[in-house]
């Protein structure tokens, strides 16, 4: 009787231990498996911030819908590439060629089991095509691609044609001396407002001059803020490379608006000592780099943390409920009424960043313009 009482006592023991252990087995693997799966709130913010070669529209699930663009790839030693970027998508490969991450924002050359090729090089900017093969590489590829950013801005600047020209065919028609109707009077007062407050402030006599670049500038960089924040479009204004061109032509106007008593200014600076002339010859050098660097940071920043800032709100429910979905489903009001009021505030702040980097074109161009009064 002991024998056999052993036994079922070791047979309970041995059935409570395995149970046990195959129960926090299983819990270390939903754990795992849940630290996987955890909602990366920051990777998700820069994923929809960062450019990409498709608009993301929805995801449900593991199910992804977008438009997906074309991939334009040139190779002087293989010649020419263009495929979807949906053949790439989720890591996949395809003709030699898949995503360095999972944004989706450059491409490596990959094998056919995923990968890196490293003797394949892909240059996504222009800066790098003059650059030598580095070790080991025997064929580079020059990026083309039409990412979402560049399908973005073409469509904005046929959009501000349109735009444009529709308003100038109906003044043609009508005259200027008519009151005007449907899109144009929407036009009409914002045309005004930057001749009578930015163009004749700053500018005088010199306004009209200058009015078609100020009244360029304003509504391509509106247009461009308005479209960014369609939920699945690209956040253009919020991108440096953007704003860094806008500032290159408002720096080449500026220069080219100057003439000789400006440059007696910044080279031999009048009414102070010699040795301050001198002293004064670098900074004023570099003032002139600094204001067009101004408008292209202020631009970027502001467009830029407005998104991320409403991207955040929307990262909260999730966030939220991760802890408990009875937490994510009660804050999602009030994050919605949050992105809401954001989402109001960004469509001021579209029109006031438009606004500020026009304004102060031309205060920049003003102060290039040195008369004998000054």
């Amino acid at each position: 009787m002991t024998s056999k009482g052993l036994k079922r006592l070791l047979v309970l023991v041995f059935t409570v231990f395995s149970v046990f252990h195959l129960n926090l087995v299983n819990a270390q693997e939903k754990q795992e498996s849940k630290e996987k799966e955890a909602y990366n709130a920051g990777k998700s913010i820069i994923n929809h911030v960062l450019d990409a070669h498709q608009f993301h529209i929805l995801s449900f699930g593991k199910a992804h819908f977008g438009l997906p663009l074309p991939i334009i790839l040139f190779s002087p030693e293989k010649g020419l590439v263009v495929f979807s970027a949906s053949h790439i998508e989720e890591g996949e490969t395809y003709k030699g060629f898949k995503f360095s991450d999972e944004e989706g924002s450059s491409l490596v050359g990959a094998h056919e089991d995923g990968s890196v090729d490293s003797t394949i090089v892909v240059y996504s900017s222009l800066m790098s095509f003059s650059k030598p093969l580095p070790t080991g590489v025997t064929t580079k590829y020059y990026d083309f691609s039409v990412t979402k950013g560049a399908a973005q801005l073409i469509f904005a600047s046929v959009l501000l044609i349109v735009i444009m020209l529709s308003v100038a065919k109906k003044y043609k028609k009508t005259g200027a001396n008519k009151a005007p109707s449907g899109f144009q009077n929407a036009v009409e007062p914002v045309i005004t407002f930057v001749r009578d407050d930015v163009a004749k402030t700053y500018l005088g006599h010199n306004y009209e001059r200058y009015m078609p670049f100020l009244l360029t500038v304003f509504f391509f960089i509106l247009i461009n803020n308005l479209l960014g924040l369609i939920p699945g479009s690209a956040n253009v204004s919020g991108n440096i490379a953007f704003t860094f061109v806008l500032a290159i032509i408002a720096f080449i106007v500026i220069v080219f608006s100057t003439n000789g008593k400006f440059w007696g200014h910044v080279f031999w600076f009048p009414g102070v000592p010699v040795p301050v002339k001198i002293l004064m010859i670098p900074v004023e050098l570099l003032g002139m780099v600094i204001r067009p660097a101004a408008l292209m940071i202020r631009l970027f920043a502001n467009m830029t943390a407005g998104h991320i800032v409403i991207l955040s709100f929307i990262s909260l429910i999730f966030i939220f409920g991760q802890m408990s979905p009875v937490a994510g489903y009660g804050f999602s009001p009030v994050s919605i009424l949050f992105v809401i009021f954001m989402d109001c505030v960004e469509l001021l702040v579209a029109f006031i960043q438009a606004f500020i980097f026009t304004n102060l074109t031309a205060v920049f161009i003003s102060q290039s313009i040195v008369e004998d009064h000054h």
